[in-house]
């Protein structure tokens, strides 16, 4: 009976050990039957969502100002597609920098 309050809920928090139809409907899944890991989880929700912006941004400069060059002739293909190349590992470097984070105890 949880799941129709969990989907009206601003924020619905499910533990691991839950039915599966409330760990299908919570906005936030807690694999650990711990509460306490609530701001841990959101965290990092709000650290990943900073990741994706950083990363759209970075794709989106990269593309604004490669593309012009290179339509217009003032880049050569092998820059172009070196800075491609750069603008896809950037993306990856930051996306990394996640891995790296530890929950405040």
């Amino acid at each position: 009976n949880d799941a129709p309050a969990l989907a009206s809920a601003s924020v619905g928090v499910a533990m691991g050990g839950g039915a599966d139809v409330a760990l299908e409907t919570a906005g936030l899944a807690l694999l650990r039957p711990d509460p306490l890991l609530t701001p841990a989880a959101l965290d990092l929700s709000r650290r990943t969502v900073a990741t994706i912006r950083q990363n759209l941004v970075w794709a989106f400069v990269y593309n604004v100002v490669g593309l012009p060059l290179a339509a217009f002739g003032l880049l050569s293909p092998a820059l172009a597609g070196g800075a491609m190349a750069l603008s896809s590992a950037s993306v990856v470097l930051n996306a990394l920098r996640l891995s790296r984070w530890r929950p405040d105890r």
